[in-house]
């Protein structure tokens, strides 16, 4: 009998990755998604008649409750949040109730209708803040310093919470940044494949960015934040097979996945632009609007525990990954 599984945020990119994979494994998968009147989701139309779908948000316990239900999932994954670090501090309490409250009401759904299934958490290298360390292991402490990171720790903590009171299988992936041609355009690095992609292809009406702005305004620039600021990126489609890896153990427990490297804003924007034939130094400038109030240190992401005890390890280097974002936007941003 296939496996069922259930991912709460099956849209994102994250979600859509995960479904692919599990539907590769043979599962059967039911993925939620926010009620709206416009049920175009770029990221898995190819998936729609594949995959069941359920209308659920992480602010309605009941919605959730009615997908655990409907769904009798024996793995339920939940990949969904406000994920976006630099969103958190204009939307602090729309942050605090999904990302933090919203996945104990997810676990609280699994703990009443589907109290034997295994429950995973998308947990964040920002719950690590401005730590001293110079890479992250799974024991070092929280010191979370946005409202996003805070917002994760509190759901990290939980997590431990019911694995610890309730008896349940529940576990999480403390995800560096991880990346693909699937981010939201909020995020850094699809910013820059989306620009470089439209400036080399000569779009005439680009895509916005969080201000509400064209992602590459009329002289042709990119407006960044904090060009220095250095990340542990990775593929995200690696890193669904760490989430699932995760899940396959016999006893719950939580991972770091990362790189165990580091890149700043200034590298990825390197790699774009050359790879498009364009000098990144000529398009793009650092905007104090899209400064951070706070910043994070460089850390890198010590995966040697996932990669002792669960066999996974990253395979795609960012410089090839920053390339697979740039020729997809090239591709998606074509003039016709």
């Amino acid at each position: 009998m296939s496996k069922k599984a259930l991912i709460i945020g099956v849209s994102s990119q994250d979600g859509s990755y995960l479904a692919e994979l599990l539907l590769s494994k043979g599962y059967e998968v039911t993925g939620t998604v926010r009620h709206t009147t416009n049920f175009y989701q770029e990221n898995i139309t190819h998936l729609y008649g594949k995959i069941g779908i359920e209308a659920a948000d992480l602010i309605d316990l009941e919605s959730l409750a009615n997908a655990v239900r409907k769904s009798k999932p024996d793995e339920v994954y939940n990949i969904a949040a406000q994920s976006i670090p630099a969103d958190s501090w204009t939307h602090p309490f729309y942050t605090g109730e999904v990302t933090a409250l919203g996945a104990v009401r997810a676990m609280e759904a699994v703990r009443h209708f589907a109290p034997g299934a295994k429950f995973y958490q998308a947990t964040s290298r920002e719950i690590y803040g401005n730590i001293q360390a110079e890479a992250a292991t799974e024991d070092l402490l929280c010191d979370a310093n946005n409202p996003y990171g805070i917002a994760k720790a509190y759901a990290h903590m939980m997590a431990r919470c019911y694995r610890e009171s309730f008896g349940m299988f529940v576990c999480g992936g403390i995800l560096f940044n991880h990346e693909s041609p699937r981010r939201s355009l909020h995020f850094v690095t699809r910013k820059i494949s989306a620009a470089a992609a439209c400036i080399k292809n000569g779009v005439k009406n680009p895509p916005l960015n969080e201000l509400g702005e064209p992602l590459v305004d009329k002289n042709g620039k990119l407006h960044l934040g904090n060009l220095d600021s250095k990340r542990d990126w990775g593929y995200a489609k690696e890193y669904v097979e760490a989430m699932w890896l995760i899940v396959q153990n016999s006893t719950p427990k939580d991972y770091v996945i990362g790189t165990n490297k580091t890149y700043s804003v200034r590298e990825a924007c390197k790699i774009a632009f050359d790879h498009v034939g364009l000098n990144w130094e000529d398009h793009v400038v650092s905007n104090e609007k899209l400064l951070r109030p706070t910043e994070i240190k460089e850390l890198k992401g010590d995966y040697s525990l996932a990669k002792k005890e669960l066999g996974w390890e990253p395979k795609t280097s960012f410089e090839q990954l920053m390339k697979i974002m740039v020729e997809a936007d090239l591709e998606r941003f074509k003039i016709h």
